[in-house]
């Protein structure tokens, strides 16, 4: 039998997430079906609107006054600053970051010393603005082999931050395996776990795991006001653990973004988790959609493939949030590209040497590689025509932008997931009220003649 809902959102990364809570909140009944967790525990945790424009020097210092600069295929140009706005209110309202009070970039130190302009941020990197002009001392671990602090502190000073930078790498406090995982580490300062050390006389001793690494950092303070670690100060609550560390050392901390497994990643999906489970919306993962079915212009459903059985989830509303190349949400192969789940058109060069440029870092087709959109991101055919009135596209399967060049990859997400879900949903929840008055109404005029019939046959009489 198939599962009936309002909405079907495919695809479960920050564009689905957040059209999903946009249908919700038109009152839609919605489910997520998704094959894989989210990739948010992959990505820096960061929200970066824009960041670069084409043949532009440097940063973009007001990303919403840049959006009409961009080309006319560009999914901003879709949504306007409104639709972007939106989806960044939508954001704020599910996440406790930074950065909301202002229209302007922050420039937050990342992983190997570059400084990345982004319009949100966890609070735990706040402190590590390079916009701050007090020193800071940038703190490696030896088994945390993705952040080089010596290198990142060399690389900030050379791209001319307002401070001095210095860095150094300790080893993290406890005895635990060379090889072990960010999230052990993280886990140890969210417990607070005791460590065994060499305390005076060679005698043994044991201390909280927070106290442990702020003394062997203390030393290196050297007039530092504030310290960047890398990105493993908690899992569940790393303001704790933040504010732990600085009581002991008596200045400011910060995290520094680095590679995946994301930690910063994994708790702004927690956090979406959560709004999703408090909207009510449902979520159906572990499972790739294998098929759908179409009534007419429309999708009527999407087939999920669970132990051998094809289960429907029918809707009267779609969202197509499956990623772009990296995330297969679109594909290729030698006969061109494609959209895998709707058979959606992708525009590509059919000359395979056109998609990339000679130039690692020019400019390639292929980075906007996606499926076309009217003003309502309904997915175009070849003909410009909509693929189907009812379904629309949000995310990095949207073409006609370079998300890791201009750093527009979780704005954009955000921008058209909101205006998806929410038409998805007004659409889902109008035509629901319309058929239910349709057959009230129905349901009324039968019971009324059904009673005229009875009464004047006098088989209604007592």
């Amino acid at each position: 039998m198939p599962i009936n809902d309002d909405v079907v959102v495919v695809g479960g990364g920050l564009a689905g997430m957040t059209a999903a809570l946009a249908a919700a909140r038109e009152g839609a009944d919605v489910r997520v079906v998704t094959k894989a967790e989210s990739t948010l525990r992959q990505a820096s945790g960061l929200v970066d609107v824009l960041g670069y424009l084409p043949d532009a020097d440097g940063p973009v210092v007001d990303p919403f006054d840049a959006v009409d600069r961009l080309p006319p295929e560009h999914p901003y140009r879709r949504v306007g600053v409104d639709g972007v706005r939106a989806g960044l209110a939508l954001f704020d309202a599910v996440a406790d970051y930074a950065g909301g009070h202002t229209d302007r970039n922050a420039l937050v130190p990342t992983v190997g010393g570059s400084v990345k302009p982004t319009a949100r941020y966890p609070a735990s990197v706040a402190a590590g603005l390079a916009s701050d002009e007090r020193d800071a001392l940038l703190v490696g671990f030896e088994t945390v082999v993705d952040f080089d602090a010596p290198l990142s502190a060399d690389r900030l000073a050379a791209a001319g931050v307002p401070f001095d930078a210095s860095g150094v790498t300790v080893a993290f406090p406890g005895d635990f395996r060379a090889d072990a995982p960010v999230t052990r580490l993280a886990r140890a300062l969210d417990e607070n776990e005791r460590v065994e050390r060499e305390g005076r006389a060679g005698v043994g001793e044991s201390l909280p795991v927070r106290r442990a690494l702020a003394e062997r950092v203390a030393p290196h303070l050297d007039g530092a006001e504030r310290v960047g670690f890398p990105a493993v100060l908690g899992v569940d609550d790393p303001d704790e653990v933040r504010a732990g560390i600085e009581a002991e050392l008596g200045v400011d901390v910060f995290e520094v973004p680095t590679g995946p497994p994301s930690l910063p990643g994994m708790r702004l999906e927690s956090e979406f988790e959560a709004a999703l489970d408090d909207a009510g919306v449902a979520v159906t993962a572990g499972n790739p959609v294998v098929d759908f079915e179409r009534d007419s212009g429309r999708v009527a459903a999407v087939v999920v493939e669970r132990n051998g059985a094809r289960i429907p989830h029918a809707a009267d509303q779609f969202v197509l949030a499956t990623g772009g190349l990296v995330g297969k949400g679109v594909d290729s192969d030698r006969d061109g590209v494609r959209e895998p789940v709707f058979d959606c058109h992708v525009a590509a060069p059919d000359d395979r040497y056109e998609w990339f440029d000679d130039d690692p870092f020019g400019d390639h087709a292929f980075a906007r590689f996606g499926v076309s959109t009217d003003d309502e991101l309904r997915p175009l055919d070849a003909g410009g025509d909509p693929e189907f009135d009812n379904l629309r596209a949000a995310g990095a399967v949207l073409g006609g932008y370079d998300l890791a060049a201009e750093n527009s990859g979780s704005g954009v997400s955000l921008a058209t997931g909101v205006v998806a879900g929410q038409r998805a949903g007004e659409l889902a929840t109008a035509d629901g009220e319309a058929a239910t008055g349709n057959r009230d109404g129905g349901e009324s005029a039968v019971g009324s003649e059904a009673s005229e019939q009875t009464t004047a046959s006098g088989e209604g009489d007592p």
